[in-house]
């Protein structure tokens, strides 16, 4: 990788390779910042004890001596439970005190974390605890209800629970019973043979924790992808894969002062993005993580960094945007943001120049996976930021764009194909899956599924989904470029395009529109729009108005959900 174009676009101190990586396993870096840093805050838990009472309470604080002790007691109380070397165990709660502890100390026991969305139905819970079969389950006790529905339909044996309560600081805590709706929700009476995760943690010493060999080349996550586009894939991380990345992530914020950086942690833990490019990558700097259990509940996102001023801001444009339109943004202190990764979606060009006026920081658009958990991609933080570009490829990650003829030949700059990826990041295959494997990891290189093209400068743009191009009267159609014209109408708050059945054509584009607050908007107005801006054939046909758009936890619009309702409407 000695000559690849996009070196020299790198921001000063960005090393071309991190190599050698230390060999390690993910939860040295815990280790490491509780030898270094004992006294340091490594967690601050801030989330709404109740309407109204927010401003000026402060959150619970625990220290990276704490941390690394409580984890340690985890992983011997989980041992004694019988977890081994290699067991799944799932984690099902938000972001808190209570996952951080139980994500490393899953780690430590040797067990390899499934951390799976709360907010699944119950169906897809079965699927997901049933593919990678694990027998213990770690909970929060508002969802405790719903784990036990689940349970006789799975191999799940034993339910560890605990109560977002336990990690709040003083004067929340007090505060939580009071909301009655609240305290109802998060109210848990165990059965038989079911515990309390504060009771296991009283029970252990650190001295419990077991003696195993745990290194860089054990499993160390299954991160199930695949929710916007169909069936679910556990995509096995080794525990060098979390590390590499964690690494080449820190290494792309230069200036990351170790020990002394806040990261505000508004994207859910349970999902890959929010686990490696807040959680580890804060942990591996030192830094304090303000966790936030909502973060769509932007009243208390805000209020957290008033409060504690994270200098790092991981997120996602639906956030970034929401922040630059809130209505009563005054009320808070947002400058001390230095530096935001942004994921997930594309971000809008007035989106990065508002937010980064308001906070003087830098917002930068990345881009990653699940398969290679979790960035592989970012525009330079302090260097040349190109508009709609995902940036550069990160330190050890080599790319290439794939011909959508032939997988195997690699197309020129400029030219439309396949984006592929090869490094230390790479995940080792989808858990079970074996086709599926060989159909992503090919000759060495992860086939991403994502339509791409890079420039001479070696910055790449994101074109599409392959599953998600529309073949409407002979013609390649990409919804995402009809979204970044469509977004730039000035009455247009959100909007979604994807292809829908039509008789004629096979499929045409529709798009669903969110206006801004207070506009009107009509649908001649946006096709109008569009034929200013578009191709005949790339005009949409379709236009429906909607107040908010289906989005995962991260902010991904739910396409497929969109077309799904378009074919009952046609059937029925």
């Amino acid at each position: 990788m000695e000559h690849k174009p996009w070196f020299k676009k790198y921001d000063q101190g960005v090393p071309h390779s991190l190599e050698p990586y230390p060999k390690i396993p993910l939860f040295g870096f815990v280790e490491q910042a509780a030898r270094d840093y004992p006294n340091n805050t490594a967690l601050i838990f801030k989330p709404r004890a109740m309407k109204g009472a927010l401003d000026g309470l402060t959150g619970g604080k625990m220290d990276y001596r704490t941390l690394n002790e409580l984890t340690d007691r985890l992983a011997g109380a989980l041992a004694k439970l019988g977890v081994k070397k290699g067991d799944r165990v799932i984690l099902f709660m938000p972001n808190s005190p209570q996952f951080v502890i139980a994500y490393f100390g899953v780690m430590k026991a040797g067990g390899i974390v499934v951390a799976t969305n709360p907010l699944y139905s119950a169906r897809e819970m079965e699927m997901q605890f049933n593919d990678c079969g694990a027998e213990m389950i770690l909970a929060t006790s508002n969802f405790y209800a719903r784990v036990k529905e689940v349970q006789p339909k799975t191999k799940i044996k034993k339910v560890v629970v605990s109560h977002i309560r336990e990690y709040m600081g003083g004067f929340l805590k007090t505060l939580f019973p009071l909301n009655k709706h609240t305290a109802a929700e998060h109210q848990a009476t165990l059965v038989a043979g079911d515990v309390w995760m504060a009771d296991l943690l009283a029970q252990s010493t650190p001295a419990d924790r077991p003696k195993l060999d745990i290194g860089p080349d054990d499993i160390a996550i299954f991160q199930y992808t695949g929710g916007t586009t169909g069936v679910s894939k556990g995509a096995v991380a080794l525990h060098r894969n979390l590390v590499a990345d964690t690494l080449a992530i820190k290494s792309w914020v230069p200036d990351t002062r170790q020990g002394q950086e806040t990261v505000m942690v508004a994207l859910p833990l349970f999902h890959v993005y929010g686990m490696v490019a807040a959680m580890n990558f804060g942990l591996a700097a030192a830094a304090t993580l303000v966790l936030v259990p909502n973060p769509r509940d932007l009243e208390n996102v805000l209020s957290a960094i008033n409060t504690y001023h994270p200098t790092l801001f991981p997120g996602v444009p639906t956030m970034y945007n929401a922040i630059n339109n809130y209505p009563d943004l005054s009320r808070f202190n947002i400058r001390s943001v230095k530096a935001c990764i942004s994921g997930s979606a594309p971000l809008m060009p007035e989106t990065q120049l508002k937010f980064e006026k308001l906070t003087g920081g830098k917002l930068r658009e990345g881009y990653g996976l699940s398969e290679a958990p979790t960035a592989s991609h970012c525009n330079p933080i302090y260097g040349e930021n190109r508009v709609g570009s995902i940036g550069l490829p990160l330190p050890d990650v080599d790319c290439k764009i794939a011909s959508l003829d032939d997988p195997d030949k690699e197309v020129g700059v400029g030219e439309i194909g396949e984006l592929c990826l090869c490094g230390p990041i790479v995940m080792q295959g989808y858990w079970n899956m074996p086709t599926e494997t060989a159909n992503v990891l090919r000759k060495g290189w992860l086939h991403t599924g994502d339509i791409a093209k890079m420039d001479e400068d070696g910055y790449f743009y994101i074109v599409d989904r392959k599953k998600d191009m529309v073949i409407a009267g002979g013609y390649n159609i990409y919804p995402t470029n009809i979204e970044k014209v469509v977004k730039e109408h000035p009455k247009v708050f959100d909007v979604a395009a994807a292809g829908v059945p039509d008789p004629h054509r096979g499929e045409t584009i529709k798009v669903w529109v969110v206006p801004k607050p207070g506009e009107t908007l009509t649908e001649k107005e946006v096709i109008d729009f569009c034929k200013k801006e578009l191709a005949k054939f790339e005009v949409p046909t379709a236009v429906e108005f909607r107040q908010e758009l289906p989005k995962t936890m991260v902010g991904k619009t739910l396409r497929r959900m969109l077309v799904e309702e378009e074919k009952k409407k046609a059937q029925g």
